[in-house]
């Protein structure tokens, strides 16, 4: 089984709170949520950092970002807004490496971000 957190919620091995799930993407709920709404967005595919993405990705970085806009949307927070962030390595905040859409609201936001 592999060592990746993400690769391990999406086998079912690990618990993760869903709020979304297709053919290719998963949503489930921040396990320390930096803000009332913290929903990650995690494709099935393993892709370790943004960048490994390659041409072929397109769609699937595409589906993340629609993804995450509908759960906003969702939960209320399209109007008034939120904050969509991609870490990519440690030294930006990665900590699994599994590329990830954070999806963030329900707080004001600060700029810049850090």
């Amino acid at each position: 089984m592999s060592t990746c957190l993400f690769c391990r919620i999406l086998s079912g091995a690990v618990p993760a709170s869903k709020v979304f799930e297709d053919d290719r993407v998963v949503a489930f709920d921040d396990i320390n949520p930096q803000a009332p709404m913290h929903v990650l967005v995690v494709p099935k595919t393993h892709v370790a950092t943004l960048n490994d993405l390659a041409p072929g990705h397109d769609g699937l970085v595409g589906a993340l970002v629609r993804t995450g806009a509908a759960i906003a949307r969702t939960r209320g927070f399209d109007e008034s807004g939120y904050r969509t962030v991609f870490n990519c390595n440690a030294g930006a905040g990665q900590t699994v490496f599994h590329i990830h859409l954070h999806v963030l609201g329900g707080r004001t936001m600060t700029w810049p971000p850090g």
